[in-house]
C-alpha cells in the first residue's frame, strides 16, 4: 500500500472537520513545497519532510496540531504559532473546529521550514581546554 493512500485513508477515516482541516493543510503544504515527502509515522501521524521533517499533523478530539520540527528557528511574522511556544526547538499551530489558517502565511512558513532543512549545517565549534 502506498503512503499516499495511507494518508488519504487516515484523513477519510476521521470523517469530520479534523479530516477536512488536515486535507486543507496538506494541500497547502504541497502547494508550498511541491516535492514534499509525506508518510505516516508514529501511530498513524502524517509527517511532511523535505531534507528533514517540516511538520507533523496530529489530530485530537478538539484540534488539529501542526508541529514544526524546527519551529523555534523560523520567523513567524503572521504569528501562526500558538502552541508549544516554551520549547527551544519545536513550535506548533493548533487549529480548532471552525477556525481557518492564513494560507499565504502558512505556505511561507512551510517554505521557510523546507529552506531551513536544506541549508548547510554549521559545524560545531570545539573549544580548547
Amino acid at each position: 500500500m502506498s503512503k499516499l493512500t495511507e494518508i488519504d485513508q487516515r484523513i477519510a477515516g476521521l470523517g469530520d472537520w479534523r479530516g477536512d482541516t488536515l486535507a486543507r493543510v496538506r494541500e497547502l503544504i504541497h502547494e508550498a513545497v511541491p516535492d514534499v515527502v509525506e508518510e505516516l509515522k508514529w501511530r498513524g501521524t502524517p509527517v511532511w519532510s523535505h531534507s528533514g521533517i517540516i511538520c507533523t499533523g496530529e489530530t485530537y478530539k478538539g484540534k488539529v496540531k501542526l508541529t514544526f520540527a524546527k519551529g523555534a528557528s523560523l520567523n513567524d511574522p503572521a504569528k501562526l504559532f500558538n502552541a508549544s511556544l516554551d520549547g527551544n526547538v519545536r513550535r506548533a499551530i493548533d487549529i480548532g473546529e471552525g477556525e481557518d489558517i492564513d494560507a499565504k502565511a502558512f505556505k511561507a512558513l512551510v517554505r521557510a521550514a523546507a529552506d531551513l532543512n536544506a541549508a548547510p549545517r554549521k559545524a560545531s565549534v570545539k573549544r580548547a581546554k
